[in-house]
């Protein structure tokens, strides 16, 4: 008998086979159409989790791919997703966001000093319509080009601290009338 590598799971497929996949090879697998969705370092994060709860907090060894579909689904809808019948995955109509890399480029040569400001425009914008979920992407490259990186270090690690805690900070301040969950990627 050949020993299951110590970071796959069997997936037992519909045809009753059962197939080994890593963390990263489910995550390319879950793509499919929802690549034009997410982006992929969201799937990957996302697909790991799932993989890990199982394999790790579970113990698991074996896993139905509907299984592990269901259980990333309901992390997708706790992060303000919803999937459509045919697998693919789309936004819930509750979600508003923005590209925190569109923001970080307007903000031009101003960097840190025009960005911030912006960003709780941009911030306030989403909240106006009273979303349940706010979802902002594009984190990183935000990062790199306000800093002026183009590798990730220290300086990168520390403004994108300053970001989170900014938007978190500029959403608790914010009256609202329902819950809404920011998430930033």
């Amino acid at each position: 008998m050949i020993s299951l590598a110590s970071d796959c799971l069997l997936f037992e497929l519909s045809s009753g086979e059962s197939v080994p996949f890593s963390a990263e090879m489910i995550s390319v697998e879950v793509m499919g159409e929802a690549a034009e969705v997410f982006e992929p370092e969201f799937v990957k994060h996302a697909a790991a989790s799932v993989f890990h709860y199982f394999k790790h907090d579970l113990g698991r060894e074996t896993i139905s791919v509907a299984e592990f579909s269901g259980a990333l689904e309901k992390v997708l809808h706790g992060l303000g997703f919803k999937t459509q019948a045919g697998d693919e995955v789309v936004t819930a109509a509750e979600t508003a966001g923005g590209d925190l890399r569109l923001l970080a480029h307007e903000s031009g040569e101003g960097w840190e000093l025009v960005f911030f400001p912006r960003l709780r425009d941009a911030l306030r914008t989403q909240l106006r319509h009273s979303p349940q979920h706010i979802r902002f992407h594009g984190l990183r490259g935000c990062v790199r080009r306000l800093a002026g990186a183009q590798r990730w270090g220290p300086r990168c690690q520390t403004l994108h601290d300053q970001i989170v805690g900014f938007m978190r900070g500029c959403l608790s301040a914010e009256p609202r009338t329902s819950d809404c969950t920011l998430v930033v990627e």
